[in-house]
């Protein structure tokens, strides 16, 4: 049978270091205020001039690609999850494709929000065992920091969320890799986690240049105690969901990469699931909430940090937006 496997892990975040202590500049807040509800301390913002979406995604890609022994002539395909493109269309996966030098190859954009990158590794799982493609670029990338309120007004997100990439190769194998895959979604609370505009479903006067350019129309809204009440008994739901899939019990887990939407909610899920803090992984006090880069960055720093090691079994679970949620078990 043909199994996917991931063979090089890549990350890159701006350098520009934003800490709590420097949004307490900018709007009404402290680093106390902002570690006791999300457990971040700092984060990294891109410098406008030089960083887009897609070339944070070519340095995590080339990354990854280098790990992995390989070029960029040797991808045969690209899926790219992203909410935050470089365009309003077309979508990152071709701008990634152009960043690298590679032509003719299909790119494949992936829009589920914190869950993207996992939905995205789905796609391209079923893509390798298929045989359709061989060599699998799969991408989660965001700039956050050009779109949030930087003030009083927006503080609950604008704390949270931040910039950054990370890449994953995917090969085949005939020694199972990617063991399962589970995505779920629910619509009916896609409003408690969204942003509204700019958005098609209006009329055109209400999507002039002016009303864009009023933050008051390009902001996320979120409810957090709904978000917060629903991520913690769906993590529990998909990642059981995955074990049970394998057979297997929760103690066989070697390393739990969760998404890091808040170190709170990791943290609850860490205290049902009874791991000791050597079996999860949060990178989330450094980085903040990148959505759909979350998993790929925080895999591959654990990854170099000696983390994840040959025939580990890492656990990958995500919820967001949508609502959305997903998990991933894998065997390195």
């Amino acid at each position: 049978m043909r199994y996917s496997k991931i063979v090089g892990l890549g990350h890159h975040v701006p350098e520009t270091v934003i800490s709590n202590a420097q949004l307490s500049t900018m709007m009404d807040t402290t680093d106390e205020w902002i570690i006791e509800r999300t457990g971040i301390k700092e984060r990294r913002w891109i410098d406008p001039a030089k960083d887009t979406v897609a070339n944070m995604a070519a340095k995590a890609s080339r990354l990854a690609l280098q790990r992995a022994n390989l070029t960029e002539k040797d991808v045969d395909f690209i899926v790219f999850a992203t909410i935050t493109p470089d365009y309003f269309f077309p979508g990152s996966g071709v701008l990634l494709q152009r960043e690298l030098g590679i032509e003719s190859i299909g790119a494949l954009d992936i829009r589920n929000a914190c869950s993207g990158f996992i939905y995205a590794l789905s796609v391209a799982d079923q893509f390798i065992k298929s045989g359709m493609y061989k060599t699998i670029l799969v991408v989660g990338a965001e700039i956050q920091s050009t779109a949030i309120d930087a003030t009083t007004r927006g503080r609950n997100t604008a704390v949270i969320f931040a910039d950054g990439a990370g890449a994953v190769i995917l090969k085949p194998s005939d020694k199972p890799g990617i063991l399962s895959t589970h995505l779920h979604s629910d619509g009916r609370f896609a409003e408690e986690l969204y942003v509204r505009d700019p958005g098609s479903s209006r009329p055109r006067e209400e999507r002039q240049p002016e009303q864009i350019l009023d933050t008051t129309h390009f902001k996320v809204v979120m409810n957090g105690s709904q978000v917060f009440k629903h991520a913690v008994v769906r993590f529990m739901e998909v990642i059981n969901e995955a074990l049970t899939a394998n057979g297997m019990k929760k103690e066989e887990i070697d390393l739990l990469v969760p998404h890091q939407a808040n170190l709170r909610i990791s943290q609850f899920i860490q205290q049902k699931m009874e791991l000791p803090d050597s079996k999860v992984y949060n990178n989330i006090m450094r980085y903040g909430n990148t959505t759909a880069a979350s998993i790929p960055i925080a895999m591959s720093e654990a990854w170099a940090e000696g983390k994840i090691k040959e025939n580990d079994v890492i656990c990958l679970a995500a919820f967001g937006s949508g609502f959305t949620w997903a998990s991933a078990l894998i065997r390195w």
